[in-house]
């Protein structure tokens, strides 16, 4: 290996071998371990160090950083107290997961790390969120984020080096090429000659490195961060390396050819890089013996720490507080005069007053900006906010999903339009396991709202009609609002966009323009979990919500012998399951409408609920109304028997009968 120091000073060249030899050392030491039960699993990263050692030598302390499961080095580099990496990988309290993750699936603002989630992809997408905050503050600051040259076949990659290229971002996206995606080659990977290639086509600058050169990846990524933070772009760079043990250690090696191994092995970065110091008369073997004892002694003081730290504990409470980020729910009442206005036109004005509220909080979506979004929901919104805060995104769900994420880490707010509802299918993965499960992982917001236009009943067929709601009601960490009037609406948005959990915000596109209320024109919030009892009555409970409301409404405004108690639910996470029980209990019976087809819904598990919790105040079983076990179709005869209309009258009076 040919090494060329640039100019570097002796100590930059000592440190950079001293950053090397500590992980490789840490390594050797948790092998040992991982064969004596005291940790259950082990990624190495042995013959990569180069890499991650280089890049965030390269890089400022307060730049963040985005490793993968073999980078160590970046840990170590930053200085991360090693007793808390012991506890990490041990699964307890003193770890940056308190025993919730294992290995490198976690972050810390602290130093500026934010790990991996094995689905790999969504990283690259919140590296640009990170840096758009950066971009915004007019931080001069770069954001590397890691991942291998298996995870370049995840469309996550391509939205976020997309999204990075369009926006100007300044990110170095590090492919650490190492020949194997766990047992897979490279050549069952992709077939451009040269991953760098996959940069041309988004017009990114791309470099092939040598990843086992830490003078050459250190001099290299050193060079572009210092461009990259006066004028912001993103830099794809490919590290050429190998991995010298398994996927991780239970997988083995035995499908790697041996010539390989040995001729990867004989371009040990250390090893080499020793050799180089030595004979530059830079390290003498005095030094080498003295460093390595000091990192010894570092690793045996820090272990034993970890090992006289107690197993964790389990508590329930805190278990299922920590779910969510502490939310301290401020009441906002209007003061000024009203409007009478559509629901469309009470959610625009709630994000508006919001983003003059919030100065961080950022919108973003498919044609949100000049065109004002498919719904005219952000009309007029770039001329009040200027283009860098109401910002147009590629078809990207995944990776705008995940940058609002990014965004968020880094100090800001965030607000996604999907253009429909069914859209977010592209856009589930960073939802469900990244933004529901950071704040219960390692303790950070995910202060994003995803707005849903959602539901039936305007002939727009299987893929704009849906609404989804259940698929995230069943997800722990997230909020879901789904109003039905104007005034809810706006002020739920409000309390949405105040939260730092994630809330999926749903808006039926059949109430846009349909449903006319009397609503504040000034800033107000209401409140979550808080059902709103809209009619009363001693005979029966109505639970529903969305579009449900008003087919319920319609029943009981033909129907008025009927005594019922109406609830809109309004969110369905957190669930007002109490105000539920209470009218149960009053009533004794109980019909609940949804929109969403019947198996797996809401009304499912408010029907469980209410069967375990007031069994003996009912006097006949819960019935569930919901849509047929179908898509939604788009003719409109079609249309109209799929959703459950017409059949919650019959159903209604039928339980009455009872």
């Amino acid at each position: 290996m040919q090494y060329t120091n640039k100019g570097l000073s002796v100590e930059r060249q000592i440190q950079l071998y001293r950053r090397m030899l500590k992980p490789r050392m840490i390594e050797e030491k948790m092998l040992i371990l991982l064969r004596q039960g005291k940790i259950s699993k082990w990624f190495s990263g042995i013959g990569q160090e180069a890499i991650s050692v280089g890049v965030a030598s390269a890089l400022e302390n307060e730049e963040y950083i985005l490793p993968m499961h073999r980078n160590l080095g970046v840990f170590t580099t930053r200085e991360v107290p090693l007793d808390r990496l012991f506890s990490q990988w041990q699964g307890k309290a003193n770890g940056f997961t308190q025993g919730r993750d294992r290995s490198f699936h976690f972050g810390t603002q602290d130093y500026k790390i934010v790990g991996m989630i094995s689905h790999l992809g969504p990283q690259l997408g919140v590296a640009d969120g990170i840096a758009l905050a950066n971009v915004l503050k007019k931080e001069k600051k770069v954001t590397a984020v890691f991942t291998g040259e298996g995870g370049t076949s995840e469309g996550d990659f391509h939205e976020a080096l997309n999204i990075a290229a369009v926006w100007d971002l300044p990110v170095l996206f590090c492919v650490e090429n190492n020949g194997y995606g766990l047992s897979t080659p490279t050549k069952e990977q992709f077939r451009c000659k040269n991953l760098a290639d996959k940069g041309i086509g988004y017009g990114i600058e791309s470099y092939t490195i040598d990843g086992n050169n830490i003078l050459e990846v250190f001099t290299t990524v050193d060079a572009i961060c210092k461009r990259i933070r006066q004028k912001p772009a993103p830099v794809l760079l490919v590290f050429d390396t190998f991995r010298m043990r398994g996927h991780e250690e239970a997988s083995g090696t035995k499908y790697v050819p041996q010539e390989l191994m040995d001729r990867w092995a004989a371009k040990d970065p250390l090893e080499n890089y020793l050799e180089f110091l030595h004979n530059e008369n830079i390290l003498s073997e005095e030094q080498e013996v003295q460093i390595k004892k000091e990192i010894i002694k570092e690793i045996d003081e820090n272990l034993q720490i970890a090992f006289d730290e107690p197993a964790v504990s389990s508590n329930i409470s805190k278990e299922l507080s920590d779910v969510y980020c502490p939310f301290d729910y401020e009441e906002t009442s209007p003061n000024g005069e009203k409007e009478n206005i559509r629901l469309v036109d009470a959610i625009s004005s709630g994000l508006r007053l919001s983003m003059e509220k919030h100065d961080n909080l950022v919108v973003m979506g498919q044609d949100i900006a000049d065109y004002g979004g498919v719904f005219k929901i952000t009309e007029g919104f770039v001329e009040a906010f200027g283009i860098e805060r109401v910002r147009n995104t590629p078809i990207c769900e995944s990776a705008v999903v995940s940058a609002g994420m990014g965004l968020c880490i880094n100090g800001m707010k965030a607000v996604v339009e999907m253009q429909f509802a069914d859209f977010v299918s592209t856009g589930f993965n960073p939802i469900v396991n990244y933004l529901a499960k950071s704040h219960y992982r390692w303790g950070e917001k995910a202060d994003v709202v995803i707005r849903m236009p959602c539901g039936g009943g305007v002939g727009a067929g299987p893929f704009h009609s849906q609404t989804n709601e259940a698929w995230f009601t069943k997800t722990p960490g997230l909020k879901v609002v789904y109003p039905a009037f104007p005034y809810d609406a706006k002020g739920l948005l409000a309390t949405a966009i105040n939260d730092p959990n994630p809330v999926l915000f749903f808006e039926h596109k059949a109430l846009y323009r349909s449903i006319y209320q009397e609503v504040p024109k000034d800033y107000y919030t209401l409140p979550f979990g808080k059902a709103n009892l809209l009619r009363e009555g001693k005979s029966i409970t109505i639970a529903t919500y969305g579009a449900g409301v008003h087919w319920a409404l319609e029943t009981l405004e033909k129907n008025p012998e009927i005594e019922a108690d109406l609830l809109d639910l309004r969110t369905l996470a957190p669930l007002d399951i109490d105000s539920i029980y209470t009218s149960v209990k009053k009533t004794g019976k109980l019909i609940i409408l949804q929109e969403d087809s019947l198996f797996g819904g809401v009304a499912s598990d408010i029907s469980a609920l209410v069967m375990e919790n007031c069994f003996e105040y009912l006097d006949a079983p819960v019935k569930r109304v919901a849509s047929l076990e179908t898509p939604i179709p788009f003719a409109k005869n079609l249309e109209n028997n799929y959703l459950p209309k017409e059949r919650f009258t019959e159903a209604l009076l039928d339980l009455l009968r009872y």
